[in-house]
């Protein structure tokens, strides 16, 4: 069996790496440089409008959506990034088209806040140039989901619906 060189780490401080991600086009972002050199990107634009990050604890799913939000940040979207552990995705908190939320009942209100501006997306009927790409980034989202059922327990009232709709929103 050949074995493949795999690069143990790529640095965006390398001018090559820099280039390719200047070269993609607007919706595409750089995930990765294959064995033969070849970019791995993501378009969603062509492909499909959502990804999933999917890895053990410490696979790097955090660096890879960091990468990923901040590459579409710089094509001019605007995002949302979700961020449980309060610690994961400090570096968008101060950033002037980022939404950073911590704690659980920010996240519950972005969800609702969410679901607001797709409607309005959605009444704009596909005229959609001048409206800046939105990324919604959330880490873990099974736990948040799980956090998001417990904090609607606490304050739901009798004629509330069952489900919180931060849940129901995505």
């Amino acid at each position: 069996m050949k074995k493949t060189a795999l690069l143990t780490m790529l640095s965006f401080a390398d001018p090559d790496l820099r280039a390719r991600i200047e070269a993609m086009p607007e919706g595409t972002a750089l995930i990765g440089i294959s064995t033969t050199g070849q970019a791995i990107a993501v378009d969603l634009d062509g492909e499909s409008p959502h990804v999933l990050v999917c890895t053990a604890s410490g696979g790097g799913s955090t660096t890879m959506l960091r990468s990923l939000t901040a590459q579409f940040l710089h094509q001019g979207a605007h995002a949302l990034v979700l961020d449980t552990k309060r610690i994961s995705h400090l570096w968008a908190k101060a950033l002037p088209t980022v939404t950073h939320r911590g704690n659980i009942a920010g996240i519950h209100d972005a969800f609702l806040g969410l679901a607001t501006e797709l409607e309005r997306r959605l009444d704009l009927d596909g005229d959609l140039d001048t409206v800046p790409r939105l990324i919604v980034a959330i880490d873990e989202a099974n736990t948040t989901l799980r956090r998001l059922a417990r904090y609607w327990e606490t304050f739901r009232q009798k004629d509330d619906p069952k489900t919180s709709p931060a849940i129901a929103a995505p």
